[in-house]
């Protein structure tokens, strides 16, 4: 029983044995108004679709038709909903038809986001922290991803019932030239005091990768290479610097595009720059004491006399006493004198066994060994 508070009636479904669902109106006066059982079916149907057409509306998803994108680059398939009270997202999955065959790229269900197709792994995602928001975005387009896909979201409600609602969007993956490219002026503008810091910005569209260049002269003469980045910029400006500008952009098909000449103007003159002479002094004078002193040590160790002590085994050993010293020759040449000058003698003992004594003999019966030192101090020519 259902209760019309716009006109205070109340509507009764009656079964009988002439008119099964039979549904009657109550006026409040004693009458009775009854409809017949298909009149009933009808009504029941209306209002079955009327719930329906209030969910779809409710939980409506919006794209477009035909997306153009560009070989080499990314492109965005919208696929957007509107969220709605007592309903929530169940599935949503992108698939693609080509050549007739029909697979699945992309879903998103409880259990997270899976890439069912190995060709778009690692080029294709869609937002997550983005309600209502699930566009497609494939990066590094191929011609075989040309085709028409589709966006299918299905909402469960809070009686366990599902809507489903997708939407088909063709895309075609063209190889596009390069555009004429266009030069802008970072701040300040085309018009900089000396000194200050200027940039220029070549901006084109076509298939990716596209080259620039940048060049100094006007269109039609012979231009002078400047650079080749999609970028020219200068650091502290010159009045030398002030002159006409273009660039060129080229992609993977197509002829190279050429911009429109611009005019940089330098205002001002340069700021004079500071020489940094007290470093260089400083420097120059560090070095030339450094010298100096190195100079003076290697003179010194020069003037100082030098000796070689040479070790000859050509005499005999005798037996040793304790007591009895042994004559050591030593041979002294002066600088530049190749003859011998003087002979001396002198005494060498050793601090445990006494003196030795080293010389020559000719009483070979007790000979035990032979050996003679002989030292030979010489100073060096």
């Amino acid at each position: 029983m259902t209760k019309d508070r716009r006109k205070g009636s109340v509507l009764h479904l009656h079964s009988g044995p002439r008119s099964v669902g039979c549904l009657s109106q109550s006026t409040g006066k004693g009458g009775q108004t009854c409809i017949s059982p298909g009149m009933g079916e009808i009504v029941w149907i209306v209002l079955f679709v009327m719930v329906f057409v209030s969910c779809s509306a409710l939980l409506d998803l919006s794209g477009v038709h035909w997306v153009n994108a560009t070989w080499m680059g990314s492109t965005t398939i919208p696929c957007t909903y509107t969220l709605s009270e007592g309903f929530t997202l169940q599935t949503l999955s992108w698939s693609i038809e080509r050549d007739y065959s029909i697979s699945t790229i992309f879903r998103r269900d409880d259990s997270g986001d899976h890439i069912l197709l190995s060709r778009f792994r690692g080029r294709v995602s869609i937002p997550k922290h983005s309600p209502g928001n699930a566009s497609l975005l494939i990066e590094n387009l191929e011609i075989p991803d040309s085709g028409h896909y589709t966006c299918q979201v299905i909402w469960r409600s809070e009686n366990k019932s599902l809507i489903t609602k997708e939407v088909t969007t063709t895309v075609k993956v063209v190889k596009v030239p390069a555009t004429k490219p266009i030069v802008r002026a970072g701040e300040p503008g085309l018009s900089v005091p000396a000194g200050s810091s200027a940039s220029l910005t070549c901006e084109a569209s076509g298939s990716p990768p596209l080259r620039y260049r940048w060049f100094r002269g006007t269109p039609g003469t012979a231009p002078r290479l400047l650079r080749s980045e999609s970028e020219l910029a200068w650091g502290s400006l010159r009045p030398s610097d002030a002159g006409t500008y273009f660039c060129e952009a080229e992609g993977r098909v197509g002829a190279a595009q050429r911009s429109d000449a611009v005019e940089l103007v330098v205002t001002g003159a340069a700021p004079a720059v500071p020489t940094p002479v007290p470093y260089a002094l400083s420097a120059a004078l560090g070095a030339a004491a450094l010298g100096a002193i190195l100079a003076a040590r290697l003179r010194r160790r020069r003037s100082e006399p030098l000796y070689e002590v040479a070790f000859r085994s050509s005499a005999d050993v005798t037996g040793l006493g304790t007591d009895e010293e042994a004559p050591v020759k030593c041979l002294h040449k002066e600088t530049n004198v190749k003859s011998e000058t003087s002979n001396d003698t002198f005494t060498m003992k050793d601090s445990s066994h006494g003196s030795i004594s080293v010389g020559k003999k000719h009483e070979y019966e007790n000979l035990m060994s032979a050996m003679e030192l002989e030292y030979e101090m010489e100073k060096p020519e």
